[in-house]
């Protein structure tokens, strides 16, 4: 086999490493913005009921007054929203430092472990015979024919 095939093989292997890497580094980080926001909720805590505005795949919209009279919409949306509808009035806590940062009352980050553990145990399912197989290939290119 040419050195050409064996580099690309190669160059394939650390990109699939790579890639299987990055989306592990990106499920833990996400993790723990998600004890972060759920410790900063819970330092200086606030409740109220919120309408929800909009729900979309990548954020469910709220309105909601805090006791000083401010409506607030958080641009982000509202954490772990699964299972809202829009017009729906639900319980939320909130940031009472950073109002902006709010999630539905009794929703935790603990919500975050079985999609985040599921992505990493897939992308680890596919790149583990993936790499095997990229190595087993890389390796039988080293081999001297006889002859």
């Amino acid at each position: 086999m040419s050195s050409r095939s064996e580099r690309a093989r190669r160059i394939g292997w650390f990109v699939v490493l790579g890639v299987a890497l990055l989306l592990t580094v990106m499920c833990v980080g996400l993790l723990f913005a998600a004890i972060r926001n759920d410790n900063a909720i819970e330092a200086h805590p606030g409740t109220a009921t919120a309408t929800v505005e909009s729900v979309a795949f990548d954020r469910t919209i709220i309105q909601y007054q805090t006791p000083d009279g401010v409506v607030h919409s958080p641009a982000t949306g509202v954490l772990y929203p699964s299972g809202l509808a829009a017009g729906q009035l639900v319980l939320i806590e909130y940031d009472a430092t950073n109002p902006d940062l709010a999630r539905v009352a009794g929703r935790s980050a603990n919500l975050t472990l079985l999609p985040l553990g599921i992505t990493v145990v897939v992308t680890w399912l596919i790149a583990g015979p993936l790499l095997w197989w990229l190595r087993r290939l890389i390796n039988r290119d080293r081999v001297p024919v006889p002859g």
